[in-house]
């Protein structure tokens, strides 16, 4: 920004009051301001950055300015903060009752915190973090999660490979590296506009989190196999196994949200994949479903979670769940892996994965599916990624990654695999 308005400001605390409200995911509620507030890009970008600061630290932000901090104050604080604003870059925009306030802020040192406080999560996911983990290891995490996401790039390995793809985003300005695990990952070093370059027109390019892209590859499709993609959603991972497949063989698309699989269809169009059916479906043992029983190959069930290891994406997230909902989620997650399972052949191999952190999401579900399912065994993700020489660093059995230990958001997968 070359230089901060009174009105940016008075925007950016609106849409800030609109995001704290959690009526809607945040990226929707700022898609909503920005359709009915005029602003061009670099002030979308500042008003962005400042709400979602605030989103992300409202609970040290609240406790360094007191227990009666308003939005307009929350928003200010954020942008010395956090967001590298100066507070003579802002003294044009603000009232000299403000600027007033704001030094005297700055000079007041900040207040010894709680955990739950410390780490800007709410007390019950802060509890239930403590538990797993040191606290010097909880607090680098928090750290992470309350940092803005890198921008991941997917190689369409049917269109091009990834020396290409870096070659020519360097041609145009764009700098990035390979990611250290994805074979076809690539991670930007800013955040630049793609939807009208070249490589994403024509599919050679997708928007896809590291760690998505590894689900992917522990499923591990081949030519030819029929493949399901549970819970598609808007089919990033599902156009990552259609690569892997090498457009041959059927894969299928489910999902109980048309509107979610309608996203789907442009970028199928532009991946130049054949093999894929979406198919909309009412629930998890929809006859659709059914039909399929014993006849598939690969199954992927990414299922519907909190979402809590997306906190750098959506970090209303954070206040938006409670132990009441993740509840309700375990039951679902558990009747879906259930359903799905059915599907597979001897032989055939399932992944379940959540972008959740919590083990009631995750490996709980996975080790009380196996005690009642005994035809199935636990196959070490480690083992299945380095077959094709991925090389990662796994605490156990299952893949667990996050963003302070592998930079990627944080996933939850077990590879399940169904005795002949």
């Amino acid at each position: 920004m070359n230089r901060i308005t009174r009105s940016l400001i008075e925007q950016t605390i609106k849409a800030t009051v609109d995001l704290l409200a959690l009526r809607q995911p945040a990226d929707a509620a700022l898609s909503a301001f920005f359709r009915d507030h005029h602003a061009g890009p670099r002030e979308r970008a500042f008003i962005a950055e400042a709400a979602y600061a605030v989103l992300r630290r409202r609970r040290t932000l609240g406790a360094w300015i007191g227990p009666d901090a308003n939005p307009k104050q929350l928003v200010l604080a954020a942008l010395i903060r956090h967001c590298g604003v100066s507070q003579r870059a802002l003294e044009e925009a603000i009232s000299p009752r403000d600027a007033e306030w704001l030094a005297r802020l700055k000079a007041t040192s900040e207040p010894e915190l709680p955990l739950a406080e410390k780490t800007d999560l709410p007390d019950w996911l802060a509890t239930r973090l403590a538990a797993l983990m040191p606290e010097d290891e909880l607090l680098a995490l928090a750290r992470a999660l309350n940092q803005p996401a890198p921008l991941d790039l997917r190689v369409n390995a049917l269109k091009a490979n990834r020396a290409e793809v870096l070659a020519q985003l360097e041609r145009e300005g764009i700098p990035g590296g390979a990611c250290p695990y994805a074979p076809e990952g690539i991670r930007l070093a800013g955040k630049p506009a793609l939807s009208r370059t070249p490589l994403f027109l024509s599919g050679a390019i997708e928007v896809q989190d590291e760690g998505s892209q590894l689900l992917g590859h522990l499923l591990a499709p081949k030519r030819g196999e029929m493949v399901v993609d549970f819970c598609a959603g808007a089919g990033g991972k599902t156009l990552l196994l259609g690569a892997l497949m090498r457009s041959t063989g059927r894969l299928y698309a489910f999902d109980v949200s048309e509107k979610r699989l309608a996203k789907l269809k442009p970028r199928l169009a532009r991946s130049g994949l054949s093999n894929v059916h979406p198919v909309a479906i009412a629930h998890e043992n929809d006859q659709r479903v059914k039909r399929l029983a014993g006849k598939c190959d690969r199954v992927l069930v990414d299922a519907p979670c909190s979402g809590l290891g997306t906190l750098r994406r959506n970090p209303d997230l954070k206040w938006r769940q409670s132990p009441e909902s993740v509840a309700e989620l375990v039951v679902k997650q558990a009747s879906i892996l259930a359903a799905a399972a059915k599907l597979l052949k001897p032989g055939g191999r399932l992944v379940y994965a959540t972008c959740s952190l919590l083990p009631e999401e995750n490996a709980r579900i996975v080790d009380a599916f196996l005690a009642a399912h005994p035809g199935f065994a636990r196959r070490p993700a480690g083992e299945v990624l380095a077959a094709q020489g991925i090389a990662i660093a796994l605490a156990g059995p299952d893949l667990q990654l996050a963003p302070h230990t592998h930079g990627t958001d944080g996933f939850y997968a077990a590879v399940l695999e169904l005795g002949k």
